[in-house]
């Protein structure tokens, strides 16, 4: 049995009186990549920011490697001190939609950055760390340039290479093209493959379903705050259910 990675049992998340999230639950083992569809304000992001804790959970469970970073106790979420979420935090890495880069920083620095100030990582070997990751990316020619300078595909790009600088055990991504057109969704989807082959352990959260169905080892389509669907991507995509297949059938030719 392949290690587990991630495991959300029961998670709740309210806005107010609005339920955003009403009852999920997913594990994930290492290697496996996930991808999460569905129509826009079904809950995707708000799933991956309570899965990283940028939202606190109103319910359920959240655990890392068999750490438990919250737990309902009581009716609400407990969370984990901070001195285990710190450790906890160091398990995954976020790729945001709209990058999220430091624009004062060079390339390189921005790579650097976190390893150096959160995981005190020595400067030498952060640099020699975030060298090897932009070559591999193809941006060794950028480290000393800043991201107004580079494509949105090039930032996207540095931003997957900043969330790997922390070396995480699992990678989540929001939308990570929404932002891109498509010659440049094409150069950021490569990468995301790449990774797969690299067995990284991936959700991702998309709108690009022909990917979706190569790269995946699980899918998982959410509507309304629910999980509607999910399996794997050939049954995804060759016996959904009837809300399902209507969502693939705008996408589709």
């Amino acid at each position: 049995m392949q290690d587990k990675v991630l495991e959300i049992n029961h998670m709740k998340k309210m806005y107010g009186d609005l339920i955003v999230l009403k009852d999920i639950s997913l594990s994930v083992q290492k290697g496996q990549v996930v991808s999460v569809i569905g129509p826009s304000g079904s809950g995707k992001s708000t799933l991956l920011r309570c899965a990283t804790m940028l939202e606190r959970m109103d319910g359920g469970e959240l655990v890392y490697l068999g750490e438990r970073a919250a737990l309902e106790e009581g009716g609400k979420c407990v969370y984990a001190p901070k001195t285990d979420l710190k450790r906890i935090r160091k398990h995954y890495g976020l790729v945001f939609q709209n990058f999220n880069l430091f624009p004062h920083y060079t390339v390189l620095k921005n790579v650097m950055d976190a390893p150096v100030s959160v995981d005190k990582v020595p400067r030498q070997e952060a640099k020699e760390r975030a060298m090897t990751l932009l070559a591999q990316l193809g941006l060794e020619d950028k480290t000393n340039v800043y991201p107004h300078q580079l494509s949105g595909g090039q930032q996207q790009r540095v931003s997957i290479a900043r969330a790997l600088a922390l070396q995480p055990q699992i990678l989540f991504f929001d939308e990570p093209t929404s932002a891109l057109d498509p010659e440049l969704t094409g150069e950021v989807l490569k990468v995301i493959r790449e990774l797969a082959k690299q067995h990284m352990t991936m959700i991702i959260v998309t709108h690009e379903m022909q990917f979706a169905r190569e790269l995946s080892d699980w899918i998982i389509f959410m509507e309304q705050g629910v999980i509607q669907q999910q399996g794997a991507p050939e049954e995804i995509f060759t016996n959904p259910n009837a809300r399902v297949r209507e969502f693939i059938g705008k996408f589709a030719g």
